[in-house]
């Protein structure tokens, strides 16, 4: 697709015409310049079977050279059947079998030419090609103004470069910029991209593609991108979409405000509007600015992201300060293995082992600068973070990560967090410092809770040292159960059973009458608790070894004996609707 130096030989070779000069056999002859003109041009008829004068009335003659002609200026050579010359209206017309030879760089072909020196205006028909060896410009009409610099096409033009094709029904191209507007039924095919749009921009300098239409782009894999405006460097690989960006292939689907995409390092960013489609998984995020890795197939979020698994007509919604998915490696060793992305000077590492146990710590934060060089806080996960998996063979595993302030919204459950773990291959919530859960009114915390979920419900929860399950059984009254660690159970979405264990394990329950009169306070220990729920109320308690405990009438329960040690309702840190995740 370049053409701008054949652009550059038609105002060489134009403005040389317009000079004029009378030729006989092979001699050049110098003719005064007419006064529009700014500068002496000499062209030589190096040979033509005939040569003649002819008066066409008292103040007009023209010449004329015919059979097998060649004309020369300087290192350009013109071939054609005929020429003709008016030097009273300074107009030069060529016929048949036109080859124009820049300096055997710039090939012109045409079966017509006309030039009209005063408008300094050149027009050719009839099978235009021009060739620089590299790029071919195909059309049946193409007009040249010598004077602004400016050449169009309007009756249908292609263009070849290499293995790409470009057509179009107009096309108008300017000297200064060295840029190229096609409009139309465009239409650019080549071995990476099939585009399609109605106006397109192309500098042959920068060799930069403008956008300026909306846009169908389909690339080689199947994948489609749909922009109305933009630019892409044919060089270089790298892109950049304003407005509304489509882009999406079988499984996965980007879109936002502005769209920065680089081929070489398969990075993808978005910034405004923010949405990333993960079909295979059933993952949607949302977020104002995410980085796309398509060689690590990894994604990082930030800016308010929100993140939602569906399934099944069920959702639930995760928000965090930043949201991070790879994918996690098994070998044959059972050894996991992570890539590590740095996208854009924002670095995520997971480096696990299967040896690995969990480590109280969870999460830690680390260093890292940003852009301006100053310091920032970026997320790691160290790798004692996770649990082990058994019996993996060779394969990958999708896991998503969310860092601070984790929030989570079900219409049956919600937690908080500050950092998150999930895994698609378990369909694991595991959740790190200062864990929160709910269920109706019941509250779970520890140290670390890992959520078992199958088809987005709760199915198994495990939480991990300094346990403690909270039941408002109205208001000011809370059954609590504490203790080592605790194992719950869930059905059709709703807490059903919980299994308490410690050294003690401890309780606070309030039962009640047949008529559901609280009856007093009852304070108790042992190895194990069992707690049963019915309707997500806590129904029924059962003490499993080494029992102590002591009943309190409702008015004279000491004020240091209502809450356990680790006693904290935290009912308002609950997300109350899906949309609070989104502010």
């Amino acid at each position: 697709m370049q053409l701008s130096s054949t652009f550059r030989f038609f105002l060489i070779f134009f403005s040389t015409v317009a000079a004029g000069t009378i030729v006989q056999a092979q001699q050049t002859v110098p003719i005064p310049v007419p006064a529009q003109q700014d500068t002496n041009r000499v062209i030589q008829i190096v040979q033509a079977k005939s040569l003649r004068e002819k008066a066409i009335d008292s103040v007009t003659n023209i010449e004329t050279a015919a059979g097998n002609a060649i004309i020369k200026e300087g290192l350009t050579t013109t071939y054609c059947d005929s020429v003709v010359i008016n030097r009273r209206t300074n107009i030069v017309e060529a016929f048949g079998s036109i080859h124009i030879n820049d300096n055997d760089s710039i090939h012109t072909y045409a079966q017509s030419l006309r030039y009209i020196g005063g408008e300094r205006i050149a027009y050719l028909k009839k099978n235009v090609k021009l060739t620089d060896k590299k790029g071919t410009l195909l059309t049946d009409e193409l007009e040249y103004n010598l004077r602004t610099g400016i050449a169009t096409y309007k009756n249908g033009g292609r263009v070849l470069n290499g293995k790409t094709v470009l057509t179009s029904d107009e096309g108008v191209y300017y000297a200064d910029t060295k840029d190229v507007f096609f409009k139309k039924h465009v239409h650019l095919v080549d071995p990476k991209y099939d585009i399609r749009t109605d106006s397109l921009q192309y500098n042959t300098l920068t060799n930069i593609a403008t956008f300026i239409a909306p846009t169908h782009i389909v690339n080689k894999d199947g994948g489609v991108i749909d922009t109305k405006s933009g630019t892409y460097n044919l060089s270089t690989g790298e892109a950049i979409f304003l407005g509304k960006t489509f882009i999406r292939d079988s499984t996965h689907s980007i879109s936002g405000n502005r769209i920065f995409s680089d081929d070489k390092t398969g990075i993808v960013q978005i910034d405004g509007g923010g949405k990333f489609v993960d079909s295979t998984n059933n993952v949607t995020v949302i977020s104002e600015h995410m980085e796309i890795s398509r060689k690590e197939n990894s994604f990082l979020a930030y800016k308010k992201p929100v993140m939602i698994f569906y399934k099944d007509g069920d959702s639930t919604y995760i928000a965090a300060d930043t949201l991070f998915s790879g994918l996690r490696k098994f070998d044959s060793a059972l050894n996991k293995q992570s890539t590590t992305v740095d996208t854009l000077n924002k670095t995520i590492t997971v480096n696990v082992n299967a040896a690995d146990t969990i480590n109280r710590s969870g999460l830690e934060k680390i260093q890292q600068p940003d852009s301006t060089g100053a310091t920032a806080a970026h997320p790691t996960i160290n790798g004692n973070a996770l649990l082990k998996d058994d019996n993996k063979k060779d394969s990958a595993v999708r896991y998503f990560l969310a860092f601070h302030h984790v929030r989570i919204f079900n219409d049956s459950l919600q937690s908080v967090a500050d950092s998150l773990y999930y895994a698609t291959d378990d369909s694991t919530f595991k959740l790190f410092g200062q864990p929160l859960v709910w269920n109706g009114q019941t509250q779970i915390a520890g140290d670390t809770i890992h959520l078992f979920t199958e088809n987005q419900k709760a199915k198994r929860l495990h939480v991990f040292y300094n346990s403690i399950i909270i039941n408002q059984t109205s208001p000011g009254l809370y059954n609590q159960i504490g203790g080592r660690e605790m194992n719950g159970y869930f059905k059709n979405g709703a807490i059903d059973y919980v299994k308490t264990k410690g050294s003690p394990a401890e309780s606070i329950f309030y039962p009640q009458d047949d008529d559901s009169a609280y009856t007093g306070m009852n304070r108790s220990s042992s190895d194990v608790i069992d707690i049963y729920f019915v309707n997500k109320e806590l129904n029924k308690v059962k003490f499993i070894n080494a029992v102590d405990g002591v009943m309190y009438p409702l008015k004279q329960i000491p004020a240091d004996k209502k809450t356990l040690r680790n006693f904290k309702w935290l009912d308002a840190k609950r997300p109350k609707n899906k949309l609070e995740l989104f502010e």
